[in-house]
């Protein structure tokens, strides 16, 4: 059996469209947040395999899944193809990093998710964001601290060098980072609608 009973996603009293959609006047923006892709992790057979697949995209978040934790993931989710999995995937990264860099508190996770999608499935991942909200908000800043010490050295070892021979090197915030992301994940998703 799955961890959540399947049951209709989108409200027809609403056309399909999330508030969110309507408020940006896209309805990529509904497919993106969840009531096509989200409700996939109702074929997931318990708790811990969602939270296995929450924790790899967590784990791989520099380096994207590798072929492997793909595969293991299409088949938690009994998912015949990437296809069908990417856009769930593009999903879940934007949930994990608006709750981690976005200063969203505990209590207003819930709020990220559109009305359509199933309340079982709203509790369960607000369950498993707000527990590893704390230690994903504690790993990102040690990458920026190492991020900084990186670019601290590196700033060292350029002084020394002619300046003719330094590199080029660019600053981008995570923010602009954030948007180029999701710029993205959108024209995926427009894609594969």
């Amino acid at each position: 059996s799955s961890v959540l009973a399947h049951k209709a996603i989108v409200s027809p009293a609403r056309g399909g469209r999330t508030r969110q959609a309507m408020e940006h006047g896209t309805s990529s923006a509904a497919a993106l947040w969840g009531h096509e892709h989200l409700p996939l992790l109702a074929r997931a057979r318990s708790k811990d395999s969602v939270e296995y697949i929450l924790q790899a995209l967590w784990r791989t978040r520099r380096t994207g899944l590798d072929a492997a934790d793909r595969a293991i993931v299409r088949d938690i989710l009994q998912l015949p193809s990437d296809s069908e999995l990417d856009p769930l995937l593009v999903c879940l990264r934007i949930l994990t990093r608006r709750c981690v860099h976005d200063n969203i508190a505990r209590e207003e996770i819930p709020k990220l998710f559109p009305q359509e999608v199933l309340p079982e499935l709203q509790r369960l991942l607000t369950l498993l964001l707000q527990k590893f909200q704390p230690e994903w908000r504690e790993d990102t800043l040690k990458d920026q601290a190492s991020a900084a010490n990186s670019e601290t050295t590196k700033g060292h070892l350029s002084k020394n060098q002619d300046a003719s021979e330094q590199p080029a090197t660019t600053q981008v915030s995570s923010n602009n980072c954030y948007h180029v992301l999701l710029h993205k994940c959108l024209a995926i998703l427009l894609e594969v609608s």
